[in-house]
């Protein structure tokens, strides 16, 4: 079984965020979606408040899992036995970074990182946009996905 990991603040999770779990989940099994706490970032949402969104978004698919952690992605990705780290990328920019930080992952655990390019659609989608836009009382319902209800 083959099981991936896909960290990021998701503060909040976007449309795009979940772009990019749509299309990893027929590569792998299972995909743990990781919210990182970083204590040098102030946040929009708590850590529990981004973790039950998306579980809520995730309601009855026990193919992903949602879990919060607040050390190096690679010790999440090895407590969880995931085989790969997931990473959207919507440009140049986000590929640089994210190249030099699957090289160093790979480096401290032997790690791949797979990158999957979002949709052009969704390209100018980030959690940085969103929280702007709130900010200014303007509706992001667009950029956000729709959570499942409970009963």
């Amino acid at each position: 079984m083959k099981k991936a990991i896909f960290p990021g603040s998701f503060d909040p999770f976007t449309v795009g965020h979940a772009n990019i779990v749509a299309r990893a989940l027929p590569l792998f099994d299972r995909i743990v979606i990781g919210v990182g706490i970083n204590a040098g970032k102030s946040a929009l949402y708590g850590a529990e408040e981004r973790v039950e969104r998306i579980r809520r978004i995730y309601a009855g698919d026990d193919r992903i899992s949602v879990v919060c952690y607040d050390d190096l992605t690679v010790d999440l990705a090895r407590r969880e036995g995931a085989d790969v780290i997931v990473r959207g990328v919507r440009g140049t920019k986000d590929f640089e970074y994210e190249r030099e930080v699957a090289a160093a992952n790979r480096r401290l655990a032997g790690i791949e990182t797979v990158l999957i390019p979002c949709d052009e659609n969704l390209a100018c989608v980030s959690s940085s946009l969103v929280r702007e836009l709130i900010a200014h009382g303007r509706d992001v319902t667009e950029f956000l996905p729709a959570e499942k209800q409970t009963i």
